[in-house]
């Protein structure tokens, strides 16, 4: 039987020992890449995401409203509906953008049923004729930037038109776009005048002066008008120092928790 040389045997060894040695590492390697069976890999914590403000409670909002002390003499508490609020301001028209804007006016509702009005107060300037009214809203913050956003179209789509009263009385309407005190987060203004005749056919003119503010999670809304003079330093006033008045209950909400 022919003997096998010595360095084929030594060849052979060698190559054996390489194998081996290669699955080794590959053993190492591929044990390396995987994970323990059963673990999970490390996560990485997300950011937390800020907290809203809680809604105002009723108590807050009513300490939020604006007096009759805010905006002087000769302003008091109301004494009821304006007669010109039915008489004059409870028409209508064929544009449904403008019969909208009528019908808001009319009902002070800018912004639809939906609206949760935490709290609201009424005064009146009995020498002018003229009536405020003042609210605080709880609004989901995108209903309220589509409600400023169709306030702001107003002025070039109903900037003039034709409205009827329920009596029959025949009103020019003009709409323009108000200034506001820069406060809060947005905010739009409007004035609207309605020149006519009120139910028993005497000439008037109604100007009304309408306000919408987003101040955070709060959304304040203010109409002012009557058949005398109505100044618009008068709704500034109640926009300027409600807006206080709100930021005012917030931090004393903030330092209370």
């Amino acid at each position: 039987m022919p003997r096998t040389p010595a360095r084929v045997l030594a060849a052979s060894a060698l190559t054996a020992a390489v194998l081996a040695g290669a699955s080794a590492c590959t053993a190492l390697t591929n044990g390396a890449e995987q994970p323990v069976r059963g673990a999970s890999p490390t996560a990485k914590p997300s950011p937390t995401a800020p907290t809203a403000p809680p809604a105002l409670t009723e108590a807050q909002a009513q300490a939020a409203l604006v007096t009759a002390a805010d905006l002087g003499d000769p302003w008091a508490p109301t004494q009821g509906a304006a007669t010109w609020r039915d008489g004059v301001l409870k028409a209508t028209t064929d544009a449904s953008d403008c019969r909208r804007l009528l019908d808001a006016l009319y009902a002070d509702d800018l912004f639809g049923t939906d609206a949760q009005v935490r709290a609201v107060v009424g005064l009146d300037d009995a020498l002018d004729q003229a009536q405020l009214r003042y609210q605080v809203l709880t609004l989901d913050a995108g209903d309220v930037s589509r409600t400023l956003d169709w306030m702001r179209t107003l002025p070039r789509t109903c900037g003039r038109f034709t409205a009827v009263t329920q009596y029959g009385a025949v009103q020019g309407v003009q709409v323009t776009e108000a200034r506001l005190p820069e406060v809060g987060d947005a905010r739009q203004g409007l004035r609207v005048t309605l020149t006519g005749a009120a139910a028993d056919g005497e000439p008037t003119v109604l100007t009304l002066d309408v306000a919408a503010v987003r101040a955070g999670e709060d959304t304040v809304a203010v109409t002012a008008g009557g058949l005398g003079d109505v100044s618009p330093d008068v709704t500034a006033t109640a926009v300027q120092k409600g807006l206080q008045r709100l930021a005012d209950v917030r931090k004393q909400g903030r330092a209370q928790v």
